[in-house]
């Protein structure tokens, strides 16, 4: 993440020095370079080998249709999910919260989606399937990071648009741990009689005792919000 990092740096160095230059042109800058840093950002997010694990993982547990890399474009999910009547869909990928609403977002193949155009999406599918979302996952970075104008981010959106539950993140997780912390979550969830936040719990104390990720940084930033049952 440290090229995510220096990204963001130089863009507010940037937006700084324009600023003390002529202050005048700090807002019409602003407005022009915003589609421009979702997509820079976007760029330098480095790939998740994990993902594909995990998804396989998951599949093993659950029949699932699975979107991987070109098949994870934007249009395809607005596709599947207004045409799917799938109960439970998980997102594996890059995610970023910001003060701003445009600027926090989970990344698409093609480009990024902010928390506005996510909650769209979630909208339009209320209005032309039959199933509700019973669990969203957003496997990603942030996902529950949220502020006083956004309470728990992302996940916080998808439960406005919807979705019964949302599990979530709390701060930026290790693609190789968040793999394995998944497939244990849906092996807890669809083998065992337990409710959501039992999964959960479950999963988080079987990683404490007996994984090499025992350390609360790899298992303690997942959170369920919504239906905890």
């Amino acid at each position: 993440m440290a090229s995510y990092t220096e990204a963001v740096d130089t863009l507010q160095s940037l937006r700084q020095d324009i600023a003390s230059i002529n202050p005048d042109l700090q807002f019409s800058f602003r407005d022009s370079i915003e589609p421009v840093y979702r997509q820079f950002v976007a760029l330098l997010l480095q790939p998740l080998p994990n993902v594909t694990v995990e998804l396989n993982e998951i599949q093993a547990t659950l029949p699932s249709e699975i979107l991987l890399d070109q098949d994870f474009s934007t249009t395809t999910l607005q596709e599947r999910l207004a045409s799917a009547d799938f109960p439970i869909i998980h997102l594996a990928t890059h995610g970023q919260f910001s003060s701003k609403a445009e600027n926090t977002f989970i990344l698409a193949w093609d480009r990024a989606i902010n928390v506005i155009e996510l909650d769209e999406i979630l909208q339009s599918r209320t209005t032309t399937t039959q199933t509700g979302i019973d669990l969203f996952v957003l496997s990603a970075c942030q996902t529950a990071t949220g502020d006083n104008r956004a309470t728990l981010g992302l996940a916080g959106v998808a439960v406005k648009a919807g979705a019964s539950s949302t599990l979530a993140t709390l701060w930026s997780v290790s693609d190789r741990a968040t793999a394995s912390f998944m497939s244990q979550f849906y092996r807890e969830l669809t083998q065992t009689n337990l409710t959501r936040s039992e999964a959960l719990r479950h999963t988080q104390r079987t990683f404490l005792e007996k994984t090499e990720f025992q350390h609360p940084f790899f298992w303690a930033p997942y959170t369920l919000v919504g239906n905890w049952l």
